[in-house]
């Protein structure tokens, strides 16, 4: 009686979501048509400021309790469909930063909803498990059905996690317990290990490192943290660990202009990837894994070559360190491939891929060798949520059905265009327009220019993300089209127009 009720009323839910609106709005350009959509709005439509009185209202009541300088304005999530996130004074915005990357396909999509209304799926969100000690029956199947099926080349293996820092902070573990278990001859650990660890002592604490990378972001927990160095404030006050910390190469764009430029930095910082490797096990901190993003993210949308990450991968092998490929942002089909490392060609691509964000749920694929040894050595007390893999593999239905890797490739070389021929119309404001798919972002000359050209465009209905020290940053959904790229350029050049 209980399920049939809780159906009914998410159905209810549903159909409301459903409801069109039909406004016409100049943003939608004449060279890319609109392609009927069943859930979503035609449009951006502001009636305020962003953010609004009722935002401020709460702001105000937020502080009270929490610190709420990152707040931005607060949502109306019912109200907001697909691509159009709508705020608590009634403002539509094109949302072209989706909850930090982390929104797969739109908001209240009909798949997900038709999910949340299947009274088989109930339990799954009713009754959150341990899942390394209780998992329910179905999770081995589900895992294949989800996770599984889009695991990266070469791996078989998938350990469940919450969150992209918990599932980067696991890897880190996982290499360190792989790299000791090889260097013991995957003996059992001594008396001495055993007695040492409980004190933060070597040899059982062992003076490990893992190598990372200038601008890197690799989460806010405190392992994590030490391979973060993106923002300062990340990291301030928080003690860290003595690790190496490798220059990620500083490409020069376009990029077709500054080819030998770009190799040349590529390689120097190749150089110091070796150099620092031999330096820390000198010091008697051995490298045992090295973690990389496709693109760096928070730190910039910083790219590199396939080639860098090819001679990089081979570094990692011929000095024993397992190589960790952190997908977390660029996951799940955002760079026109389901994973960012795809782009390199290699059959072979990395040890461990971890992934959270738009795959719903966090964790980390990995080799057979780098699985756990023994119980509670990677864990938890939820290690994941079985009821996000649901709402997973309904993610992964759409996108094989929509074909949404192609829809993300068109989009996303619609949106670069736009944004190179913004570039070129305002050269003293914009500069090293770049992306794969819809992950793009430009730069503004300085960091004062970049904010103020995001209030602009939010308050005339465009909402973006920055990183790094002047970029602004596009993570769009995967069903952004091409009609939404040419709204959020039309937005920003209505800014840029008006800049002074």
């Amino acid at each position: 009686m209980a399920s049939s009720l809780l159906t009914r009323q998410l159905t209810i839910s549903l159909q409301q979501n459903l409801r069109l609106t039909t406004t016409v709005c100049r943003y939608v350009s004449k060279t890319a048509t609109k392609t009927e959509s069943e859930f979503e709005y035609d449009s951006p439509s502001m009636k305020t400021q962003v953010p609004g009185p009722r935002s401020q209202e709460l702001l105000r009541q937020l502080g009270d309790i929490q610190n709420v300088g990152a707040v931005h304005f607060f949502c109306n999530y019912e109200e907001s469909r697909g691509n159009y996130l709508v705020d608590v004074d009634g403002n539509r915005m094109l949302d072209v930063y989706t909850q930090i990357s982390s929104i797969p396909i739109g908001y209240n999509h009909p798949a997900l909803m038709k999910v949340m209304t299947n009274p088989n799926n109930l339990s799954a969100f009713v009754n959150r498990p341990a899942l390394g000690i209780l998992p329910p029956e179905n999770f081995p199947e589900k895992l294949i059905e989800s996770l599984l099926s889009v695991a990266p080349s070469g791996m078989t293996r998938v350990q469940t996690m919450a969150c992209g820092s918990c599932s980067n902070e696991n890897a880190f573990k996982a290499m360190f317990i792989w790299y000791k278990n090889k260097e013991r001859g995957h003996n059992n650990p001594s008396e001495e290990d055993i007695g040492s660890c409980m004190i933060n002592q070597s040899p059982g604490c062992p003076d490990l490192s893992i190598l990372s990378f200038m601008g890197g972001f690799h989460g806010r927990t405190l392992g994590c943290l030490a391979t973060t160095h993106s923002k300062p404030i990340h990291k301030l006050d928080i003690p860290s660990f003595d690790w190496p910390i490798a220059p990620f190469p500083r490409l020069q764009y376009p990029l077709e202009e500054f080819v030998r430029e770009n190799a040349q930095e590529e390689a120097r910082c190749l150089e110091e990837v070796e150099d620092l490797i031999i330096k820390w096990r000198q010091k008697g901190k051995p490298v045992a894994g090295i973690v990389i993003e496709p693109i760096q993210a928070e730190g910039g949308d910083n790219h590199a070559s396939p080639d860098f990450f090819i001679k990089l991968r081979n570094i990692a092998q011929k000095h024993g360190c397992a190589f960790h490929v952190d997908e977390v942002q660029t996951g799940c089909g955002a760079t026109g491939k389901f994973w960012a490392h795809e782009h390199w060609g290699l059959d072979d691509p990395a040890d461990v891929v971890s992934f959270s964000k738009k795959m719903l749920t966090g964790g980390f694929f990995h080799k057979n060798e780098l699985q756990a040894d023994k119980p509670y050595r990677i864990f938890n007390t939820w290690m994941g949520d079985p009821s996000k893999n649901l709402l997973l593999a309904e993610v992964l239905n759409v996108i094989r059905r929509e074909d949404l890797l192609a829809e993300v490739a068109r989009s996303g070389k619609a949106l670069l265009q736009g944004l190179y021929a913004l570039q070129a119309q305002y050269p003293h404001i914009l500069s090293s327009a770049r992306g794969q798919g819809t992950f793009c972002a430009i730069d503004a000359h300085k960091s004062t220019v970049r904010d103020s050209i995001m209030l602009k465009a939010r308050n005339k209905g465009a909402f973006l993300g920055s990183c790094g020290e002047k970029a602004i940053r596009f993570r769009p959904s995967l069903i952004f089209k091409e009609y939404h790229a040419h709204q959020v350029l039309n937005i920003l050049n209505d800014v840029l127009a008006e800049h002074k």
